[in-house]
């Protein structure tokens, strides 16, 4: 169990703390808001002693729950009698930014009563003085977009390149069938020779070789795949200083059964040499 990292997201309302389980959510972190602190220790039980697979998790915990800061002291000792020290992440932003937020949302804040929003998060920052004094990481959100703080985040948390290392999703598909909603970037390849008019070659699938080489030996197809990647190796570090977490790749052709899954195939490959992280789909292959 000492090897499951658990951190526990709380802090001020409005001060970004959905955005932060989002975001550790995308660095692999299994994620679950609003857990009351009692339950705590039981769920790690269930779902880590039961499954044994999960070694992050990130829990959110705030005033949401009436009997959080009554209750967290204990729920926090229980979960060290199990071999896990939670780190405890604490957001916090300025009185004028969080006022500004809850009047854009028009949301109330829980403490606000039938008083002023500054008056809630007033009291809402005293009530939660202990907590932040022994959190592992205090981040004010005050001048921080939503980008910024999911940056923020991968620094501290991210314990590897290959944490916060897009992944590029390819796919193939048939225009006959709709264009994938999925789609990032979207590339027609129906220009290319049509192996379906190859009488050996019709029944086949850019699965198999045959087809492979047929559709790759045409010149447009090489300098198609020269210049798309091109593309991609600029692309795809930008995305990332973004902190885009995936890129849907789509390419497609009339049935979505040869050239496009051909090109993805060859694609996949060039793009697995340079070490990117790929999975590759042929959402129309066996229609």
């Amino acid at each position: 169990m000492s090897r499951v990292r658990l951190v526990v997201v709380t802090g001020l309302s409005g001060s970004g703390k959905t955005s932060a389980l989002k975001a550790l959510e995308d660095l692999g972190f299994f994620c679950v808001d609003n857990l009351p602190a009692v339950l705590l220790a039981k769920f790690l039980q269930l779902s880590v002693f039961a499954g044994g697979e999960l070694q992050k998790v990130a829990v959110g915990m705030d005033l949401r729950e009436p009997h959080f800061l009554g209750e967290y002291r204990r729920a926090f000792e229980e979960v060290v009698e199990l071999g896990i020290r939670p780190e405890v992440l604490f957001l916090e932003a300025s009185d004028e930014a969080l006022v500004r937020r809850f009047s854009e949302t028009r949301r109330r804040h829980p403490l606000a009563g039938d008083r002023s929003v500054t008056h809630g998060i007033r009291e809402e920052r005293r009530l939660f003085e202990d907590l932040k004094g022994s959190a592992a990481q205090v981040i004010d959100t005050s001048g921080l977009t939503v980008h910024d703080l999911k940056k923020t985040l991968w620094k501290y948390f991210s314990r590897g390149p290959e944490d916060h290392a897009l992944q590029v999703n390819l796919v193939s598909f048939g225009y006959r069938y709709g264009i994938p909603l999925e789609a990032d970037l979207l590339m027609d390849v129906r220009f290319l020779p049509n192996p379906y008019f190859v009488p050996e070659l019709k029944a086949r699938t850019g699965m198999e070789r045959p087809v492979q080489q047929h559709v790759l030996a045409a010149e447009a197809a090489q300098e198609f795949l020269l210049r798309l990647a091109d593309l991609l190796a600029y692309l795809l570090p930008l995305y990332e200083a973004e902190g885009k977490t995936t890129l849907t790749v789509a390419l497609g052709c009339t049935g979505g059964r040869h050239r496009s899954v051909s090109l993805v195939e060859e694609l996949a490959r060039r793009l697995g040499r340079s070490g990117r992280r790929v999975q590759v789909l042929h959402r129309d292959v066996e229609k």
